[in-house]
């Protein structure tokens, strides 16, 4: 299992990329609850943030793509609006061991493919 990130550095109601190997990733915080999401748009698999660590709209209530403004709920990654509605984020599973967001080394051997 590889370590991503400490739950308690995600504050609750905002998110935070996470990089690793060159694999881009981001996790949200919302009701106590951790998602974990690859960083790329179902629609052009651009990254979505808008600027460093900002996934989520300014109420903090959905996902925003910083390229064509689709939005995607942050429970199930389902796009609501926009170029790929209908579609989803890619959720990558994980497990929370002793607050830390851990992931099976093999997530990280092959890109992910859009949906």
């Amino acid at each position: 299992m590889i370590s991503l990130i400490s739950a308690d550095e995600i504050k609750e109601g905002t998110s935070k990329g996470i990089e690793l190997n060159n694999f881009y990733m981001f996790a949200v915080k919302k009701d106590a609850e951790v998602f974990l999401y690859w960083n790329r748009c179902p629609h052009l698999g651009t990254p979505l943030e808008w600027e460093e660590d900002r996934f989520l709209d300014p109420e903090g209530a959905l996902i925003i793509c910083s390229t064509h403004g689709a939005l995607f709920e942050i429970e199930g990654g389902r796009c609501l609006a926009g170029p790929c509605k209908g579609k989803h984020l890619q959720a990558i599973p994980f497990v929370l061991d002793n607050g830390m967001v851990m992931i099976e080394e093999s997530t990280l051997r092959v890109s992910p493919p859009l949906q």
